[in-house]
């Protein structure tokens, strides 16, 4: 019970440190987002009117007052659920902004978080057990390579490629001009507009799932009981998949919880790149526009999942690997 009271209490305070963290860089940053609109309605070359900035100020909902009252205005308004007007995308609410592209986001990293995960799981097992052969080379060292490039440098190939010079897949977007609605056509344009995004994680992705699962896998093999299953004359493929395979799965489960949960960080160049339409783009459209209330809620919103996928994994470790509980007790 101590183990997991203290994952718990761990989570609490983690998060605490976060919303305060959350609330202070923003406003660190230079500049007045008030200003930045007024200029951005007027012209940058137009000369600033006290008024209107203090009007578009009101407008917008800035705040104001010291630090420490906005402090726990901000605290208070999270509690409720109020996470304030977006600047960027006036006069809609954050909460109505991010409700729009966090599917977009969430489908797109789900599906390659799964295929990475299972990829990376298979093809670093068999590696594992066929060690030093030509083909754990090939997976290696290929998986060394790719794990050397960003993903965004692959999205920018890809879309030069597949986008321009082919023409096989859209450039921008979601999806063109067709209306949304559960219908084949959206779901073509949905899964079309999808897939170079797609593409450009999964090359990437996996790797951390191989080398990992491999390295893991090796160390497994020299156990005794792996020798143990191997003098009782069990199949190889019992050995391999039932003893190795699985116990070296359980760092895996960690990771890839932690990888769900940081659904945001890993797309915000990638959907950039190709203008689609999810929380990565609201991140970088958020960070130009100085829009304090967009951006804390994506961090938020970021930080949080990452918090709470790392209190599921460790719990879930406790749960599956008593040896976890009795290293803390």
């Amino acid at each position: 019970m101590r183990y997991f009271l203290r994952k718990i209490g761990f989570f609490v305070g983690t998060l605490w440190a976060v919303v305060t963290l959350n609330f202070l860089i923003p406003r660190l940053q230079p500049g007045d987002p008030a200003e930045l609109m007024v200029r951005r309605l007027q012209g940058k070359d137009s000369q600033l009117d006290a008024a209107q900035v203090e009007a578009m100020r009101s407008m917008l909902g800035a705040p104001d007052g010291s630090l420490w009252t906005q402090y726990w205005a901000y605290l208070a308004d999270l509690l409720r659920g109020d996470f304030g007007v977006s600047y960027t995308y006036y006069p809609f609410s954050v909460a109505e902004v991010i409700g729009q592209a966090i599917w977009w986001t969430v489908g797109l990293v789900l599906v390659t978080q799964v295929i990475s995960f299972v990829v990376g799981i298979v093809l670093g097992a068999y590696a594992a057990w066929r060690r030093n052969s030509k083909l754990d080379t090939v997976i290696t060292l290929g998986s060394t390579f790719l794990g050397t490039l960003q993903p965004f440098w692959i999205a920018l190939v890809l879309l030069y490629v597949f986008g321009y010079t082919l023409g096989w897949f859209p450039t921008s977007g979601g999806y063109s001009a067709s209306i949304p609605g559960l219908n084949m056509f959206f779901v073509e344009e949905v899964l079309s507009h999808s897939t170079l995004p797609a593409v450009a994680l999964l090359i990437v992705t996996p790797i951390g799932w191989i080398l990992g699962m491999r390295n893991t896998m090796i160390m497994n093999l020299g156990e005794d009981y792996i020798r143990l299953a191997k003098a009782k004359g069990l199949p190889d493929r019992t050995v391999a998949l039932r003893y190795a395979a699985r116990n070296a799965l359980l760092p895996s489960v960690t990771g890839f919880a932690l990888a769900l949960g940081s659904v945001l960080g890993g797309t915000i160049l990638v959907e950039t790149v190709f203008d689609y339409p999810g929380l990565g783009r609201l991140m970088g459209e958020a960070v130009q526009n100085k829009d304090y209330p967009l951006l804390q809620t994506l961090m938020l919103l970021t930080t949080t999942g990452v918090l709470i996928a790392n209190l599921v994994a460790d719990l879930l470790y406790g749960v599956l690997d008593p040896r976890a509980r009795r290293a803390e007790g």
